[in-house]
């Protein structure tokens, strides 16, 4: 790609950002297809249509869907743990568990979930894919579990509260889930009321 500078002076971009800009087009293009058709309605041809990249291209950096949807919802992931350690600074002191389960919460109820949760779906009956999509998931558990800990600000080798955060991922995931049907925002914010509460009375926090 060559583009004009002050002066009129031409000059190429350098092979390695043309290539990191188009995986990313791809990508992002990926997750939202993902999102609004679904895994049976993501196709490759309709992804580098959406991304402005050629078939080529395309296929030259991910020969198969499986490899271009794997690597989307993956990158996708590491731009939204960036985005939350962003958020950790600005917890309150009061009200923190709360604020704590609002923003933990959000990972359920982000296109990346919902473009996660048709990959893990079409990976239960695909014994190729779920090999892929299997440390993936337990990669992200790992992450997610470690996030809500330190958002949270406790030591989960302290009494009950590593089972306390558990229930708490499990409990937010399970709302994400009802959330990928019909919003149901309100209800959500008065069981996330009453599990702070609970929170707030079991956790061990210094």
């Amino acid at each position: 790609m060559t583009t004009t500078v002050p002066g009129g002076a031409a000059t190429r971009t350098p092979q390695a950002e043309r290539t990191a800009a188009t995986r990313l087009r791809l990508m992002e293009a990926t997750v939202d297809c993902l999102v609004e058709l679904g895994w049976a309605g993501t196709t490759t041809t309709i992804v580098s249509e959406r991304a402005g990249v050629s078939r080529g291209a395309q296929l030259h950096h991910f020969p198969t869907k499986q490899d271009l949807v794997v690597s989307a919802v993956g990158h996708l992931m590491d731009r939204r743990r960036e985005e939350l350690n962003g958020m950790l600074g600005n917890l309150p002191k009061k009200g923190r568990v709360r604020k704590a389960l609002e923003i933990v919460s959000t990972q359920f109820t982000s296109p990346v979930f919902f473009a996660a949760l048709e990959l893990w779906v079409a990976a239960r009956s695909d014994e190729e894919l779920r090999a892929e999509v299997a440390p993936l998931e337990r990669a992200v558990g790992r992450e997610t579990h470690a996030h809500a800990v330190e958002i949270l600000g406790i030591d989960e080798s302290r009494g009950n509260n590593r089972a306390l955060v558990q229930a708490t991922l499990d409990l937010l995931r399970g709302l994400g889930l009802a959330a990928s049907l019909s919003d149901d925002s309100r209800r959500r914010a008065r069981i996330l009321d009453a599990w702070a509460d609970v929170l707030e009375r079991e956790l061990e926090i210094d």
